[in-house]
């Protein structure tokens, strides 16, 4: 019999192991590599960059301006995660391709502020560039690993088109240039459903998934520590400052632990009874609740700073409180919706984001104080925690470690 050797084996002696073809990686045991966790730090610049933005213009139109540029941002990472999920091979080409869409995300971070102003020309380019690095791995997968050839030609499809919607918009007036940036994401975004919904045999990593949302809700709380830290050496340190700084911090931790000891354990629970066989309804689920989540909370973290700023100043503004209660309240929503989604029967946890909705009405009415206001929301999400933990204790609710 001829010994045969395989073009991947003589491919991995040519080039001394650096280069290897792509494989499916969905049956590995393994974490967030740490490139994925350096790639992860430009998102933090955007996601600053943005609340800069958001803090500037505190408008029903900043919010939406936020809301649309949070939206593309976090559709990049999901992107990039999803490919990196099924086909992190971590060669040198792997690699390249990686530190390229870091480079993009960094331009993003730099452009992020006047993105529909004097950089739109910029912003749009670096989300064309990562769009064709993607299309470009996606393309690598396609030709190495024939067992992921249709899930590979869905999402190569979705990069191409998107790519092509974004290079539009640069030729067509502006207002018609956040339809077509609209449009990217949404046809990007309907891939994933699709690839559900088809026969293949190519499902997602359910350990690492839920780890690398953790890492994005960790990236996006940090901006609520951030915001406290500055907002408190922006005001002086003063007096009126000083207790509204303090009870927004008891609002982040608060935010920190009932999403890592029970809502993201929750969801990750609920992934591991689904399995990994093929993409699963919870799947998608889980992912696309994941947007208003983390919006949710990067709101928060914008409104977090105001308000220790402003509070400092004497005086918070109606829409400062408005911003922090609508972001709870949103937050808890999702939470809900999740679980809901996911686990197919309704849990009592819809009671939460009514309870931090009528913290908003009673404040509309009332006209309350900030530190009463975010007193408030700090202990609604504080009984969220007791009451989960609780319910951890007794087996009523089951979770996994995020």
């Amino acid at each position: 019999m001829s010994d045969r050797t395989s073009p991947r084996s003589v491919l991995g002696a040519l080039t001394g192991g650096l280069v290897r073809t792509p494989e499916l990686r969905t049956d590995d045991e393994r974490s967030a590599s740490r490139l994925e966790l350096f790639f992860d730090l430009a998102f933090v610049l955007v996601v600053a960059e943005l609340a800069i933005a958001f803090r500037d213009d505190v408008t029903w139109h900043g919010e939406l301006v936020f809301a649309g540029l949070f939206t593309i941002v976090w559709w990049s990472w999901v992107s990039s995660t999803l490919y990196a999920n099924r086909f992190d091979y971590d060669d040198v080409v792997y690699r390249l391709f990686k530190l390229g869409g870091m480079a993009a995300v960094i331009g993003m971070a730099a452009s992020a502020t006047e993105a529909t102003g004097e950089r739109f020309g910029v912003f749009v380019g670096c989300n064309l560039l990562l769009r064709v690095l993607l299309l470009l791995q996606y393309h690598r997968a396609y030709r190495h690993v024939p067992a992921a050839r249709p899930i590979a030609r869905l999402y190569t499809s979705g990069a191409a088109a998107g790519a092509l919607l974004w290079a539009v918009s640069l030729a067509v007036p502006r207002p018609v240039g956040f339809v077509l940036w609209a449009l990217a994401v949404l046809v990007e975004a309907l891939v994933p459903l699709l690839a559900t919904r088809s026969s293949a045999d190519v499902p997602l990593h359910v350990e690492h998934l839920p780890e690398r949302f953790a890492l994005f809700v960790i990236l996006v709380l940090g901006e609520s520590v951030s915001g406290i830290a500055h907002g408190l050496s922006d005001a002086g340190w003063s007096g009126s400052a000083l207790p509204v700084a303090v009870l927004c911090f008891v609002l982040a931790a608060a935010l920190w632990w009932s999403y890592f000891d029970l809502a993201g354990a929750r969801a990750k629970r609920l992934l591991d009874e689904v399995g990994g066989r093929r993409s699963e309804r919870s799947h998608d689920v889980y992912v696309f609740a994941q947007l208003p989540l983390t919006l949710a909370l990067a709101t928060i973290g914008a409104g977090v700073e105001l308000a220790v700023v402003q509070s400092g100043a004497g005086e918070v503004p109606a829409g400062t409180r408005l911003l922090l209660a609508g972001g709870v309240a949103v937050y808890l929503l999702s939470v809900a919706v999740t679980d809901t989604g996911m686990s197919r029967r309704t849990r009592r946890g819809w009671w939460w984001p009514v309870a931090a909705a009528a913290v908003a009405a009673l404040d509309a009415v009332l006209q309350l104080p900030a530190v009463v206001v975010v007193g408030a929301l700090a202990a609604v999400v504080v009984a969220v925690v007791v009451v989960g933990q609780v319910e951890r204790a007794t087996g009523r609710l089951a979770v996994a470690e995020v």
